[in-house]
């Protein structure tokens, strides 16, 4: 705190002239700067974040502006107020920093008072009135501020405490102002207050300037929510319109759902049931898939995929993907070149991506099944209380290079076989072969009593679903009926 005045202290010596015109020098050169860069800002912008970086450009010029000409005012070295018998002195340029700062000193003593020329500028009194007395001045100030201003002088003149403070006032023209005032006592000889005096700037354009952020700023915040709840929104309906709209356990090959208590089930069917685990991080939409198609041929198409990324563009490219593997399975392709024909889609989309997926086609007559993958965890094989992973052919992720054949393999099922398909981000914290050690030692003990697809899947639910996950997951569940 700057210590408190006395009446007969000589005024302490201005800065040197040199080093206040590098000062200004600088200060010029980053308002030269600033006023390039916001140039390039459109004035009427009707982004709001482009408004938001426009106002907040005219508020750094304006502090720039004003802190440019106080240097040159203390550079200049101006007279202080001056008394009644003061010559007159030339009025401030229009809306220059003098114009907005004036000065006052209140005897305590004689009760008189002194005002600077700018001081009438900035209040809008009549430069040949007399100053308002300290008892006069709150006549200026709006209703709801005048506590305000009583408190600080009075602070400032019973308990010597310096006045820092803005309020209102309401000139003659009508207008209203924000003055901000700061000022200390004056002490005298005996160590009472002998007259205070304050230095008080008109600080509307400032304050305007600052409100223009702030609004912008606001209305930046509430484009930016307004669109994230929309982006949610429609990735939530594109999710919707392409998972799966069965629910409870699905039997393939049939014409439509059952559950899995109906009775005369067709040899060799599989009882399917699958589930959505969402990300606990948030409302975030990633690219995760799962499907089951009962294809012309009697044959059943299993497949489970993820894409990177999260949102909209996500969602229409999972969309995108999973008509394309609908559409060429029944028309007859196999997964193998099936997932050669996605890799080449992935390649020619004008945003690339990357993405993996497991597809399977099983055979009912036969219990055969066949099956590829691309970059994703094989399926897992749960027989006579025990586990494993399927011996998968080499591959790659979709998307991670152009004209990659993937290879299929094989594998004879039997009844009661349960295969498990999964995305990477079932088990948090564990991807690879950890991840597919942690779940064979995990669902065996659990899903030997199973009796169907759907019970597997509360399984799956229990163990892994309560976990916290950075990103979505899904799992599917396969049972090959007796």
């Amino acid at each position: 705190m700057p210590s408190h005045l006395s009446a007969d202290r000589s005024a302490a010596q201005p800065p040197g002239r040199g080093s206040v015109d590098a000062l200004i020098s600088q200060t010029r050169r980053l308002k030269g700067d600033v006023d390039a860069v916001r140039r390039d800002t459109p004035a009427d912008a009707a982004d709001p974040r482009e408004r938001f970086q426009r106002a907040l450009y005219d508020l750094a010029l304006h502090q720039l502006n004003d802190l440019d000409e106080h240097l040159a005012q203390l550079r200049d070295d101006p007279p202080c107020a001056s008394g009644p018998q003061s010559p007159p002195t030339p009025a401030p340029r229009h809306d220059s920093l003098l114009s907005r700062v004036g000065s006052a000193e209140w005897n305590l003593l004689t009760d008189e008072a002194s005002w600077s020329p700018e001081l009438y500028t900035v209040l809008g009194r009549d430069p040949a009135a007399p100053p308002l007395t300290l008892d006069e001045l709150p006549s200026l100030v709006l209703d709801e501020d005048r506590p305000k201003l009583t408190s600080m002088v009075t602070g400032c003149l019973v308990d010597a405490r310096p006045i820092d403070g803005e309020f209102r006032v309401l000139r003659p023209d009508g207008g209203v102002r924000t003055v901000h005032m700061m000022g200390e006592p004056v002490l005298g000889a005996d160590g009472s207050t002998a007259s205070m005096w304050a230095v008080l700037r008109d600080v509307s354009e400032l304050r305007r300037c600052r409100r223009a952020v702030s609004e912008t700023r606001d209305s930046l915040h509430h484009q930016r929510h307004a669109a994230a709840q929309t982006e949610h929104r429609l990735a939530v309906e594109l999710q919707e319109a392409v998972l799966p709209a069965w629910h409870g356990s699905l039997r393939l090959p049939h014409t439509g759902p059952r559950t899995a208590a109906h009775a005369h089930a067709g040899p060799a069917e599989l009882d399917i049931a699958a589930r959505h685990l969402p990300s606990s991080t948030g409302p975030r939409i990633g690219g995760d898939w799962y499907d089951a198609l009962d294809l012309a041929d009697g044959t059943t198409l299993l497949s489970v995929g993820d894409l990177t990324g999260h949102g909209v563009g996500v969602a229409a490219t999972r969309a995108m993907l999973l008509g394309a593997v609908r559409g060429m399975a029944m028309a007859g392709t196999t997964p193998g070149p099936l997932l050669t024909c996605l890799n080449s889609l992935l390649d020619a989309t004008v945003q690339p991506a990357l993405g993996s997926a497991v597809c399977l086609r099983y055979r009912p007559g036969t219990r055969s099944l066949v099956w590829a993958r691309a970059g994703h965890p094989a399926p897992l094989l749960f027989r006579g209380g025990t586990g494993r992973a399927l011996d998968a052919p080499d591959d790659v992720l979709l998307g991670a290079s152009s004209g990659t054949s993937y290879g299929q393999a094989e594998e004879a099922l039997e009844p009661g076989d349960l295969l498990v398909l999964h995305t990477d981000g079932l088990v948090p914290g564990h991807a690879g072969a950890a991840a597919t050690h942690h779940l064979l030692a995990a669902l065996t003990p659990h899903l030997a009593g199973a009796a169907t697809a759907q019970d597997c899947v509360r399984a799956v639910v229990r163990e892994f679903g309560e976990q916290r996950r950075e990103d979505d997951a899904c799992v599917l569940v396969a049972r090959v009926t007796a």
